[in-house]
């Protein structure tokens, strides 16, 4: 093995940069090609049958039979001019990841010959099987049937030949088996009450549109050293290695010039990104050694969020072709930053108003300062279900690591806006809201214009930060579907913003005035969600404390997390904002749990087998070594001549010794706690079992793997060290 892994590290420092096929054209030209965009359904959709889809996506209804017959037709002749063989309904299951079934455009014309057929039944709804995808035991295994339903709101796109039609996906009995179904939902909630309160200020406003920013982390290996370690190959991070006497340590990582290789696999996702209609716009090193970052345009939530999941998929993929393997897990390397997926998240009205911008006008900053404290109490009140809408056992490495948010969720608004809410809090009068133009600093150089300071400065250790005209809800991990926070967020301020205009429409009818009523509702609610505003370090154990004194979710094992999603108070949100029944929770909190135990049971297992296959045997090789040659020491020195080389050796042996002994020792109890765990039913316990009597064993055994890594000999250690993996160029 020692073999095999130098010679996959000289390959992977030999590469050079795979060429790229870079389009003549300009990006705008080739710009959502594989798109059916509004401009292709222009041209190969009738113009009745144009207006009536445009119609329906706007206005949110549905589609009649004959119009779906018809967009089925012109979808078809699109897809096949473009060389589409087969086409499927595209959906997100509860598996963080995608699902498709291909099928092809033929069917039989009677002659024994096939034609080319596609029609509106078939775009609009399948039936894939509901019993092999997580459930939650909504679906016995014996009860196969599910829908997949067509989700017009989002453009059907080709990938690889293959007509994708996004969809939702349902069960026989109605509920929900996907993530798209109760964002959908969800971001129907937020623009009904969004626009109720919008009103207020503007009753031009028909809509509330939700808005996505993602910002997507991730890591680049080479694709040799990934097979080279079984533990990435299956569980997406390094169960054991040494930290790199040099990793991220300098800074000199972040920002810095991108290195050749990776250059080219960014601008080949850039361009197949495009081609696709995922606007991708950033792209730059990360703090820490191979570690990227990329990020697009923002755009409507439900679009954005797959787009996301497109491009996750995308970048696996285009890394292959340049000998790479993408990591998304969010810690797969310890002692170094892990990868999120920072969610910037703001809501806009259709006439154009962002509603967490402040305003130019009195009205417009009460109207700015209305929402983003509807926003505060709503985090404050669901905080712990905001941080289960985040959690797993990947996210669970990296919080509260380098650079990440602590699993704590608390709210930073920066020092403007955090002393408009004190004097709004300790004010008596109705006197409207003036915000600051942006100040101008001068950095003493003339030939430096002076720059415009923002009216918040960035805390990078809040999870849920306001920026200026957005919430940052920095907690996301990398590998996760963004639209379980999502779905948790809309729906959360949909549901306060609901209970607030009940209140506000209740004080109109005792005939006071408007303004009056709104800045003393505001001022209750910045008082009552005081809790969650902290705009300090929140790394420190002081702010720990202080955060469980303001009686903030502080719990940290996720399984428990889990439990947010249950208490009454999420169970009551849900339901009134028609975003989850409780079936559905049940449901989708026993896949929360058995996804954490697998995964988990995955890498304990794949831990053991390294340690006893892998590292035993060549620490026992080692330190046989080392007898060896003490014996000969002694034998040719004498005794007295060579004991002070014999006791170094004496230690070495017998640390060697004890390290393997401990990680014999654990690995025995690590599988007799997995076998105690299995026996468990319920889904809950068998994951807190695996948190509480498994993983700590995993920890032990990695410890004393990576004291063995520094003390056997570098030639025949058997898996690329992280001084290997991090720093190809």
């Amino acid at each position: 093995m020692s073999q095999l892994r130098f010679k996959v590290v000289e390959e992977a420092f030999d590469r050079k940069a795979v060429p790229v096929d870079i389009p003549a054209e300009r990006p705008s030209e080739y710009y959502a090609k594989y798109v059916f965009n509004r401009a292709k359904m222009y041209e190969y959709l009738p113009k009745s049958t144009y207006d009536a889809l445009i119609y329906a996506i706007e206005n949110k209804v549905p589609l009649s039979r004959e119009e779906a017959d018809a967009v089925a037709a012109g979808m078809k002749q699109w897809a096949i001019d473009n060389g589409a063989r087969h086409y499927t309904h595209w959906f997100h299951p509860l598996t963080d990841g995608t699902a498709e079934k291909h099928d092809g455009f033929i069917e039989h014309d009677g002659k024994g010959g096939v034609v080319e057929e596609f029609s509106g039944k078939l775009l609009v709804q399948q039936e894939p099987d509901a019993s092999s995808f997580p459930n939650g035991g909504i679906r016995n295994t014996f009860e196969a049937r599910g829908y997949s339903a067509w989700d017009i709101s989002s453009p059907a796109f080709i990938l690889d030949k293959t007509l994708c039609i996004p969809t939702i996906f349902i069960s026989y009995t109605g509920e929900s088996l996907d993530y798209k179904t109760p964002l959908l939902r969800a971001i129907n909630a937020v623009d009904k009450a969004a626009t109720g309160v919008a009103r207020y200020f503007d009753d031009k406003v028909k809509h509330v549109i939700s808005y996505l920013g993602w910002e997507q982390e991730y890591f680049l290996v080479d694709e040799a050293l990934y097979s080279a370690r079984p533990d990435l190959a299956m569980t997406g991070r390094t169960l054991m290695g040494h930290e790199s006497a040099k990793n991220q340590q300098l800074e000199d990582h972040y920002f810095g010039a991108i290195p050749s290789r990776v250059e080219a696999f960014m601008l080949d996702l850039e361009i197949e990104s495009h081609k696709l209609g995922i606007p991708v716009r950033t792209r730059h090193n990360e703090v820490a050694p191979n570690q990227f970052e990329l990020a697009p345009i923002y755009e409507e939530t439900n679009l954005a969020n797959d787009h996301n999941l497109l491009l996750m998929s995308l970048m696996s993929e285009v890394a292959r072709r340049h000998n790479f393997r993408v990591l998304l897990h969010e810690k797969p390397f310890a002692g170094i930053n892990g990868s999120g997926k920072h969610n910037n998240w703001s809501l806009g009205t259709d006439t154009g108003t962002m509603l967490f911008a402040p305003g130019k006008t009195p009205q417009g900053n009460l109207q700015f300062i209305t929402f983003v404290a509807n926003v505060m109490a709503a985090v404050h009140k669901h905080n712990g279900l905001l941080k289960a809408s985040i959690a797993s056992a990947t996210n669970a490495h990296r919080l509260g690591a380098n650079e990440a948010p602590p699993a704590i969720i608390s709210i930073f608004t920066g020092s403007q806006l955090a002393d408009i809410f004190e004097r709004l809090e300790k004010s008596t009068d109705n006197e409207l809201i003036k915000f600051g133009d942006k100040e101008g600093i001068s950095v003493g150089a003339s030939q430096i214009p002076e720059i415009l300071i923002d009216n918040t400065d960035r805390n990078r250790t809040s999870p849920f930060a306001f920026t200026g005209n957005r919430f940052e809800f920095r907690a996301v991990g990398s590998s996760a579907n963004c639209a379980s926070a999502m779905i948790a967020l809309n729906a959360a301020v949909a549901d306060q913003l609901n209970l607030f205009k009940e209140k506000v429409d209740a004080r109109l009818k005792n005939g006071e005035q408007l303004n009056h009523i709104l800045l003393d509702e505001v001022r209750k609610l910045i008082i009552k969600s005081k809790p969650i505003h902290f705009d300090g370090n929140g790394y420190s154990d002081e702010w720990k404390e202080e955060a469980a004194r303001r009686g903030l979710d502080c719990q940290t094992c996720v399984p428990k997390i889990f439990d947010s999603y249950l208490l009454p108070e999420s169970i009551d949100m849900f339901a009134r904002t028609g975003v989850f029944s409780e079936v559905e929770l049940e449901a989708r909190n026993e896949v929360k749990w058995e996804m954490y135990t697998k995964k988990v049971q995955i890498e304990a297992r794949v831990l053991g087998d390294l340690a006893i296959n892998h590292i035993i045997p060549v620490a026992t090789r080692y330190q046989s070594f080392l007898v060896d040659n003490l014996v000969k020491l002694k034998s040719l020195f004498g005794a007295e001549k060579s004991s002070d080389i014999v006791s170094q050796d004496l230690s070495t042996i017998e640390k060697i010794a004890k390290h393997m002994a401990v990680i014999k020792e654990s690995v025995e109890e690590m599988v007799e706690a997995r076998r105690q765990a299995n026996k468990i039913k319920s889904e809950r316990e068998k994951a807190i079992a695996y948190h509480d009597n498994v993983i700590p064993h995993m920890e032990t055994i990695r410890y004393h793997i990576d004291k063995l890594e520094l003390m056997v000999d570098n030639e025949i250690w058997p898996l690329p060290k992280y001084r290997e993996l991090l720093f190809i160029r």
